[in-house]
This record gives structure tokens, C-alpha cells and sequence, in this order.
């Protein structure tokens, strides 16, 4: 429909997109390269808007050295990639291509701006220009469009809305404390390794993280299966610790955590080694995703925890996989000690993270434990989607019961304890991400 041309891009010169492979290779690990984005649907128009949306800038570019047919030149989708290099870099770059027999094909065609205008001009002349938020809007409005179908319709408006937004700084990282000053170190170089059960359930799948996260930590993990401990297998004195996984136990087919909880609760053998284990004052409890589900569900065994909330189904009525901030907040929670005020990333992956409350009672007395709060970019609590990923008010994230033993959050710090596994993170960050810590903070805590 209203195509232009009539051949579909080729590969004419195998040898030449394999010298292009390596070159970009080349100068990514030389860290010569700051973004890359290939040219195929759409042409460079669409190459090079959404490279300014990825990055929240303007991009200002000249046509005259591409050819003089601006059409061609702005929706030709014939192979090609856009880099973009520090400006001190660019004469390095072009002697790179050169060399590698691409100097012929390789062209200097604009700069970034910071006026969040996407601006096309030949000789010297604009014949083009949008924001950037306009543009934006304009490439999600179908998808928006489908989201307000299929889920909440109020959630995909706080999305759309946002694009708008020129002033969002993008994610923002504030540490209170150092990461690579482990409080656990002492103890980890003791030697002596307190044990740790792994619990899941069927339908439990961050065991394994999990366990690599309080391994790294100082401690000796033990996989421990329900059945374990219903059937007398595995009992629960034996361990200094316990961490509740994420997943969907019983396919949440009875609500998240609900059916995992009530194989404790109405098991006379589970539930008092539950109990038992909660009111040891030298223990400690984890829960995170479907842990922290199913543990609020037992908030009747553990001492101090009645006001934590019920978790239910997430407003934009969709499983949310993201990347989010938090701040860590003034708590008793002995897992986050020192940690409070720090605004950090963390990954969240769940359809039921909703806090629900029985009444205003009980949600002002869970204000005073909770350990950590969903943030918008520019610091303030998020009320709004999706930095708000599923609804809870007050933009709780977690909480902790009186005494600081027992934590339970929604999101996942067992996923993101390696620098490595964040989507994004400052460059100043070692091997070791700031999550690790809150492992640390446990092996310190069993001294």
C-alpha cells in the first residue's frame, strides 16, 4: 500500500556486511560506539526517531551527502546502521570503516540536540521538524490504542501521557551506602556458612537465583520442597534462615500465594513448624514475589505482622515485567539496615502486587513498616503507571513485620545482585550490584 520502488533491499555483497560485523564488534569493545540501531523498517526516518525516543533527545540531520531524493534517503530500507560516537571520536571511526573497505558507504549525517526536535535539513536549509514527544505519540498511538483495549484503559493513558514529558531525567540512582563495603565480610571470612532453606512450592521458579544470592552472601543453601517438610523430611530448626521464592505456585489458580499459604495453614505438621520458626528470636524470613504473597497470607503466625496487606490482581489487569525504582525506606526490617534513602533499580515480574488493605486502620499502621516504596524518575512516589507497576497505594513495594525478622516485598533484589544482570546502571558500578547488600545485611545480622 502506497509503496515506494519496486525492488525489496538485497544483499548483494555477503563479504561486506560480514567486514561490517566485525568492524562494529570492533569498535564496541574499543567503546568507541555509544548507540547502534540497524535501518530496516521504516528507512533512517524511523532508524533515527527511534534512537531519540530510546534516548529522550532531539536529533538534527543533513541529507546532502545520502543523495538527492529525500524520500530515498529518509525511507529507503536497504541494509544499513546508525551509530553514534563522541564528536572527538568520529575521525577514528571513519579510519576504522575505511580501513575495513566500508569508507565509501559510511557518512557523518547530524548530531544529537538538546531541544527534543527531530529535525531534517539540506543545504542548510530545515525542511523538517517535530518533537519529539509529537513523533513519539504518533509511532504509539496504535499500540496505546491496543493496550486500552486489552487492559486497563486508565493505565494505558498514565503511559501515553508520560511520552509527553520532556523534563523526565530517566532512571535515577542515589546510594546512601557503599556496596562494596560488605558488613558480612568478617563473617564470610570466618568460614562458618549458617544454613539457609530455599522453600518453593510447585510452580516456584527464583529458587535458584535465590540461592545464589545468599550463597554469595555467607551462606550454605538448602533446596527445600514443601513436601520436605510435610511429609517430616526437612524441619525448620535447623536453619538460621528462610527464603519464600517467586513463581506461581498452584498456577495462582487460587490467588497468588493463596494455595501455598493454606498447605501451611491447614497442615498441622507445616503449620507448627512455621509458627515455631517465626517466633525463634534468631531467625529470619525472606519473602519475595509469590513469597511475599504467601507469606502475608500467614500473617496470623507471625508475630507482628497483622498489618500487612493482602496482594491482589495489578490495576493495569496485565503481568508486569519491569524495570523500576525504588527507595529504601526508614525500617526495622534487618535485611535493609543502612540501606535507608537509597534510591535504586530493581526488576518486578507479577500479575497480583496490588496492596489491598482491610481498612484505613491498617493502612496507617503498615505505614510505619514499610521498607521500600516505588519512585518516579524525578524522586517523588509513584502514583501513576507504570512507574507504579501494579497499583499499591502509597507506592508500597514491601514491608516488614515489628521486630524486622520477617520481610516481604514484591519486587525481585535476588535477580539484580550483579552488575551485570541490571538493563541499566551508572558506570561506576563494580562486579557486585547494591542489592547484593541486602544478603550481606542478613549474614552480618546472624552472627
Amino acid at each position: 500500500y502506497g509503496q515506494l520502488g519496486h525492488h525489496g533491499p538485497d544483499l548483494n555483497d555477503p563479504q561486506a556486511l560480514k567486514r561490517f560485523f566485525g568492524v562494529i564488534q570492533e569498535m564496541n569493545r574499543d567503546g568507541l560506539l555509544l548507540a547502534y540501531h540497524d535501518r530496516s523498517d521504516g528507512g533512517l526516518l524511523v532508524t533515527l526517531c527511534e534512537m531519540a525516543f530510546a534516548g529522550r533527545c532531539g536529533v538534527s540531520l543533513q541529507l546532502d551527502d545520502l543523495g538527492e531524493d529525500d524520500f530515498a534517503v529518509l525511507f529507503s530500507e536497504e541494509l544499513g546502521a546508525v551509530i553514534q560516537v563522541l564528536h572527538p571520536d568520529t575521525d577514528q571511526v571513519l579510519k576504522t570503516l575505511h580501513d575495513a573497505g566500508l569508507g565509501h558507504s559510511s557518512h557523518v549525517i547530524g548530531t544529537v540536540n538538546g531541544d527534543q526536535v527531530i529535525e531534517f535539513s539540506r543545504g542548510g536549509s530545515v525542511f523538517f521538524s517535530a518533537s519529539r514527544a509529537e513523533l513519539q505519540q504518533a509511532w504509539s498511538e496504535t499500540s496505546s490504542a491496543m493496550q486500552a483495549l486489552r487492559d486497563n484503559p486508565e493505565c494505558a493513558r498514565e503511559e501515553f501521557e508520560r511520552i509527553s514529558n520532556d523534563k523526565d531525567p530517566g532512571i535515577q540512582v542515589n546510594l546512601v551506602f557503599d556496596p562494596k563495603a560488605n558488613p558480612a565480610g568478617p563473617m564470610i571470612a570466618s568460614g562458618v556458612r549458617p544454613l539457609v532453606a530455599i522453600l518453593r512450592e510447585q510452580g516456584v521458579n527464583g529458587q535458584i537465583e535465590m540461592a545464589n544470592a545468599f550463597h554469595r552472601a555467607g551462606f550454605d543453601c538448602m533446596d527445600v520442597h514443601m513436601s520436605d517438610l510435610i511429609e517430616g523430611r526437612v524441619t525448620l530448626d535447623r536453619f538460621k534462615g528462610m527464603a519464600a521464592c517467586g513463581g506461581f505456585s498452584y498456577g495462582d489458580v487460587l490467588g497468588a500465594g493463596e494455595g501455598w499459604a493454606k498447605s501451611i495453614l491447614f497442615n498441622s505438621r507445616a503449620r507448627d513448624q512455621f509458627e515455631s520458626f517465626f517466633e525463634r528470636k534468631d531467625s529470619f524470613t525472606l519473602g519475595v514475589c509469590n513469597g511475599c504473597q504467601m507469606l502475608s497470607n500467614l500473617h496470623e503466625l507471625i508475630p507482628g505482622a497483622d498489618h500487612w496487606p493482602h496482594f491482589v490482581r495489578n490495576r493495569s489487569e496485565q503481568f508486569e515485567a519491569r524495570f523500576v525504582t525504588v527507595r529504601v525506606e526508614q525500617s526495622n526490617s534487618i535485611l535493609l539496615r543502612g540501606m535507608a534513602g537509597s534510591c535504586i533499580p530493581i526488576v518486578v515480574a507479577h500479575g497480583e502486587g496490588r496492596a489491598e488493605f482491610r481498612d484505613e486502620d491498617q493502612r496507617e499502621s503498615a505505614g510505619r513498616h514499610v521498607v521500600m516504596r516505588y519512585l518516579e524518575n524525578d524522586g517523588t512516589l509513584a502514583s501513576s503507571y507504570p512507574a507504579n507497576p501494579n497499583g499499591s497505594p502509597d507506592a508500597i513495594a514491601g514491608l516488614t513485620s515489628e521486630d524486622g525478622r520477617v520481610t516481604i516485598m514484591m519486587p525481585h533484589p535476588e535477580r539484580v545482585i550483579r552488575t551485570v544482570q541490571n538493563s541499566w546502571h551508572p558506570d561506576d558500578w563494580g562486579e557486585e550490584a547494591p542489592w547484593l547488600s541486602l544478603f550481606c545485611n542478613a549474614r552480618s545480622w546472624v552472627n
